[in-house]
């Protein structure tokens, strides 16, 4: 578990690549640690950062744990799940007229969708592409599978945003592929029943919960920080 404390000054979403020395950078890397030494029977190759509600900061605590991978040197890609209220392209300031939604119907050339992070050696980027009418259906097709199947190949390493678990499917069908997943909890607005519900829907997909963030904690040591909002 760990613990992201409020922080009420205005600050970069990507705090791990403006301030990789920080102590809030260094939450963001024990997240990493914590993930890489979670499970001794096979390496973790892909996680998905979930939550029971939105605006619980999960975007922005997988895009800065995603960086954190980066930065170690693991060929890492963060991958924009939420096909209904995308985010990471706002983020990282990227266009999202084609990305994921588009790439599982067409089955084209992965590279081609495929964001480079500037300063962020061994990062990209997979926009959720044009919001579909179908999310779920796309995320459970055989052509996401495969798609997913390649990604693992590529990449050593890749995260997951998806909306919250209690709200859509999707976060499950993630899960159901990942294998392993974070959950966001918003300390200041969240019900302990939801978290536990969520927690369950994940489970039963078969994927393990590796651990919680506890997000906008303020009664903490000052060493502790929050930022971000989805």
């Amino acid at each position: 578990m760990k613990i992201i404390k409020k922080n009420t000054d205005s600050i970069s979403p990507l705090i791990a690549l403006e301030k990789p020395k920080s102590s809030l950078s260094e939450k963001f890397k024990g997240i990493r640690t914590n993930i890489i030494f979670s499970n001794a029977n096979e390496e973790i190759q892909s996680v998905v950062f979930s939550s029971e509600k939105s605006e619980s900061g999960k975007s922005t605590i997988s895009a800065n744990v995603a960086i954190t991978y980066a930065q170690a040197g693991y060929k890492t890609l963060l991958l924009d799940g939420n096909m209904r209220k995308p985010t990471q392209h706002s983020i990282f300031n990227k266009s999202n007229n084609i990305g994921l939604s588009n790439l599982i119907i067409k089955n084209d050339n992965i590279d081609d969708y495929i964001n480079n992070i500037e300063n962020v050696k061994n990062l990209d980027l997979l926009t959720s592409g044009p919001i579909p009418p179908n999310p779920s259906e796309l995320i459970s097709s055989n052509n996401f599978s495969l798609l997913f199947k390649t990604l693992k190949e590529e990449y050593d390493m890749i995260i997951i945003d998806t909306p919250p678990v209690n709200t859509v499917t999707d976060a499950q069908l993630f899960s159901e592929l990942s294998k392993f997943v974070i959950l966001v909890i918003d300390v200041e607005k969240n019900d302990k029943h939801a978290a536990k519900k969520g927690k369950e829907l994940i489970e039963k997909t078969g994927a393990k919960v590796l651990g919680v963030v506890l997000n906008k904690i303020t009664d903490v040591d000052e060493s502790y920080y929050y930022y971000g909002e989805d």
